[in-house]
């Protein structure tokens, strides 16, 4: 017996009332309607069976298209088959042929109750649909059912008037089946797959779309092999009945619908988001050659449905992907290029945002327009600043397939190759460099072009090729200085990455600045006050008088942020990390991101080296991803040392193969930080080889001060916990010697503290006070007050002086855990402990609150805003974010507005 759902309970229970009212001799004409899918044959199938079993037999007929042009073909399909019927025939006349066939319905229901079952009445040739509608006229006292389905749905073309409209309302009974609802299709999906997850089973459902017939042959394909997934496209689904049914919904709703529904469905490729309301129906009525009253109905009609769903801007689309694909299939590719275009241009008609119309071009193909690259490069640039580069990407990509003049499209390949670049294992960027660089275009292009691709090939280590390629350009440029310099400039940035193509450069650097400074301009001598104090020949003090003075002078537009950037840098070597960050936000904001420059990548850099010297370990460490060490891999390493995380530190490390890396100032880095982590470890051994080679390594670039790398304090710790203390002493003097020259807190004081520590005695401890004295007031050191103070707690210990090493430890203790140091918090406590002192408890609360934290705290309890309390105090705003975030963790609130009361319940400030 035919099983209809749970769904279907109350059609079935009406047919059965009316068949058991048949038998009586009740004859009635039973009608139901509904969409394509919701069920109308399975209730007929379900009738035919009940029917049988209360005795009454029963005529069907299926109508179909086939019939429409053959009088009275559903009649002889449904009296065919009855033998009593065998030598039926159908005359020229309709009337006498229609009351023949009535005589001979009527003596065959006088044997016994009749069912009288035609499925898709709509569908019947136009004499069997009239006989049948008089017939429902005269069987209310005649054991005849009779049972009509009908497809009552809003399409495009107007629909036929109903079976029913021209009887009276009593002779029929009409039921209309609705579709699903989610619950009931869950229900489905879970019986047929009781094991499914829960988004599982949710995607089943948006993509049956309250219909029956589309959730039962989207379970087909679903089960003839397990999917994890509930497909996006129908090439994914076998044997295919789930598109098929699709296909097999449009048909029955006619070509002018279909052609709605799939234009429908092209839009959705690329979504119209910006395109006003008012004009998304007019616009597919355009697309599909329809009437736009009728478009706005049948989207609400098929919303009503679930056909449709609406998306969070209110406007209706299809429930889940694999929907739109299934109508989408078979919509040939010239189609919805047309549909995109017209998209595309309705929405420029609206002034829509760039983006937007971009993103139906995308989908185009060549357009011919001349306001398509224009556009295409504005939503690249939109795109850009947002951190999408990936979408940056797309649209000049589109662009470059429009006809473009030569000198346009080199702009846009310098643009593109330079975006490519920075996308993994991509290797499209260099060849569309180069290929810019072959276009003619402007000096100025040109020589952007030169510098991206020379970035480039530095980048897959060949340093030496990009300083030809940009010196080969120079000798094309005769009379233009500006240019001449920025090649120039660039040329040194590159050469940081080679270490013999390095002394080349700085080497003539030098000796044009000698000759005629015009000629490297403020950007070259700002790089050779570097190269200075990296080789340990110049005061930090010296360094910043000569950079600000080259700052103030007038600026050039090209080398300005190579002159930004040479001085940040130098800034956060001499820990005015303020002034750093603050030109480094400049040296970003006028330095093009969106040509590949050796400068950018320079000023992330330093903005990741600002914040390694500040030492806020409170912030959560980013693991890294990279396959070759970066600079920001040694930060992190670092960082995880510091929050007590050397395992991690450990297996990135274990993870990295240093032998096919090119040599680079970031593998020095590297190798330092890899060091740190070993030592950390408890292998000192093998931390004192990475600190040597780091240290032969910077040597041999001419980086011989300690503001870099300090490797020599750091190796003397491992000589010195190696048993091997006159060695440790020698390196230890000689970086205070290089720092002496530097002169700021940081190097001189990390320098006497590793001194006092490896000479021990008296003279050790002079030499350790001495550090923590220059460190304690020295708002910009890191974590080295800290370490300092550890120094001088573990040598009073030694030296009998409880008292004073347990006053240093705590100090020490404090001054790690405002940093989030875990690390050194667990040696300064496991020092107290050594020492027969308690654990110091940590301090919370406004106790705990340092001068510059309190004050802080003040003015935000006060109401005002990070940037005012920065321009109030002095301070770079990131200092101000970061005193907060210490004192929200101190205080152990959350909120800003939490600040007054957990203020008010400390001691005033003084």
């Amino acid at each position: 017996m035919t099983r209809t759902s749970p769904e279907l309970a109350d059609a079935t229970r009406l047919l059965a009332e009316e068949a058991e009212r048949t038998r009586t001799g009740g004859g009635r004409l039973v009608l139901l309607r509904g969409a394509t899918g919701t069920g109308r044959t399975t209730v007929l199938e379900a009738a035919a069976e009940q029917a049988a079993g209360l005795g009454l037999r029963t005529l069907r007929a299926r109508c179909s298209p086939a019939d429409t042009p053959i009088s009275f073909a559903t009649v002889l399909q449904l009296l065919g088959p009855v033998p009593e019927f065998a030598d039926l025939a159908v005359d020229g006349d309709e009337r006498s042929t229609a009351a023949g066939l009535w005589r001979l319905l009527r003596a065959y229901a006088d044997a016994s109750p009749l069912l009288v079952a035609v499925d898709d009445v709509h569908l019947a040739d136009a004499p069997s649909r009239r006989w049948l509608v008089e017939a429902a006229r005269h069987i209310d006292r005649l054991p005849i059912l009779l049972v009509v389905s009908e497809r009552s749905q809003y399409d495009l073309d107007p629909p036929a008037l109903g079976f029913a409209h021209t009887l009276p309302p009593a002779l029929v009974r009409t039921h209309t089946l609705a579709p699903l609802t989610p619950v009931a299709a869950a229900a489905r999906v879970r019986a047929a797959f009781p094991d499914a997850p829960r988004s599982w089973i949710d995607d089943c459902v948006l993509a049956a779309a309250g219909s029956p017939l589309l959730l039962r042959a989207l379970l087909d394909d679903l089960g003839t092999a397990r999917h994890p997934d509930v497909p996006e496209t129908t090439a994914a689904l076998y044997p295919g009945a789930y598109p098929a049914a699709v296909h097999w919904w449009l048909d029955s709703a006619g070509p002018a619908t279909t052609e709605v529904a799939r234009a429908l469905a092209v839009l959705e490729e690329a979504p119209a988001t910006a395109l006003p309301d008012n004009e998304v129906t007019p616009l597919l009525a355009e697309l599909a050659d329809a009437d736009p009253t009728r478009v706005a109905g049948w989207l609400t009609a098929m919303t009503n449905l679930g056909l449709l769903t609406l998306g969070p801007d209110g406007r209706p689309r299809y429930p889940h992907p694999l929907l739109r694909d299934a109508v989408l299939a078979g919509v040939p590719a010239a189609r919805r290029r047309t549909a995109h275009r017209a998209v595309a241009e309705a929405m420029l008609r609206q002034d829509a945002p760039a983006e937007a119309v971009a993103r139906q071009l995308l989908a185009t193909g060549p357009v011919a327009a001349p306001w398509a690259p224009p556009l295409l490069q504005d939503a690249a640039a939109l795109a850009l600043y947002e951190d999408r580069a990936e979408d940056a990407v797309a649209y000049l990509r589109r662009a470059l397939e429009e006809p473009l003049a030569d000198d346009h499209r080199q702009r846009l390949l310098t643009e593109l190759g330079s975006l490519e670049y920075a996308a993994p294992r991509s290797s499209a960027a260099i060849p569309r460099l180069a290929e810019a660089l072959r276009l003619p275009a402007t000096p100025q292009n040109r020589v952007r072009a030169a510098v991206a691709l020379g970035t480039a090939l530095t980048g897959r280590g060949r340093t030496r090729k990009a300083v030809e390629l940009l010196r080969s350009v120079d000798g094309e440029l005769t009379g233009r200085p500006d240019l001449t310099r920025s090649l120039y400039t660039a040329s040194v940035l590159l050469s940081d990455q080679d270490q013999e193509v390095r002394q080349e450069l700085y080497q003539r650097l030098s000796e044009t600045a000698d000759r005629s400074p015009e000629l490297v301009g403020t950007a070259g001598q700002a790089l050779l006050v570097r190269h200075s104090a990296s080789a340990g020949l110049t005061s930090a003090r010296e360094a910043m008088r000569e950079l600000r003075a080259l700052l103030a002078a007038p600026a050039d537009p090209l080398t300005e942020p190579v002159l930004l950037g040479t001085a940040a840098t130098v800034a956060q070597w001499a820990d005015e990390l303020d002034e750093a960050d603050r030109l480094v936000d400049r040296g970003l904001a006028v330095q093009r991101p969106d040509v590949l420059h050796p400068m950018h990548q320079a000023l992330l850099n330093c903005r990741a080296d600002i914040a390694a010297a500040r030492a806020d370990h409170t912030r959560p460490v980013a693991v890294p991803e990279s396959v070759s060490p970066t600079n920001a891999d040694a930060h992190t390493l670092v960082a995880l040392v510091e929050t007590g995380r050397t395992d991690l530190a450990e297996r990135l490390v274990a993870g990295l193969d240093l032998r096919e890396t090119a040599d680079s100032w970031e593998l020095n880095r590297f190798l330092y930080a890899r060091g740190v982590v070993r030592a950390a470890a408890g292998d000192p051994a093998a931390a004192l080889h990475d600190f040597l080679e780091c240290g032969r390594r910077q040597s041999a670039r001419e980086v011989f001060s300690p503001l870099v790398t300090p490797w020599r304090t750091a190796a003397a710790e491992c000589r010195l916990a190696l048993g091997r203390p006159l060695e440790a002493i020698a390196l230890a003097e000689e970086e205070l010697r290089l720092a002496r020259v530097w002169d700021t807190p940081r190097t001189v004081g990390r320098a006497l503290r590793v001194l006092g520590t490896a000479t021990g005695g008296r003279r050790g401890l002079e030499l350790t006070e001495r550090a923590v004295g220059l460190l304690r007031d020295a708002t910009t050191a890191g974590t080295e007050p800290a370490l300092a103070l550890l120094a001088l707690g573990r040598q009073l210990t030694a030296a009998g002086e409880a008292a004073r090493a347990r006053d240093c430890l705590r100090e020490a203790a404090g001054h790690a855990e405002r940093l989030g140091a875990v690390r050194l918090v667990e040696l300064a406590e496991h020092s107290l402990r050594q020492g027969g002192a308690r654990s110091p408890r940590r301090r919370t609360g406004t106790a705990s609150l340092t001068g510059s934290e309190r004050r802080i705290a003040e003015l935000a309890a006060e109401g005002r805003t990070n940037g005012e309390i920065a321009a109030l105090l002095h301070l770079a705003r990131r200092t101000v974010e970061t005193h907060l975030t210490h004192t929200y963790r101190k205080l152990g609130i959350r909120r800003r507005t939490d600040l007054r009361l957990a203020l008010d319940q400390g001691p005033p400030l003084p």
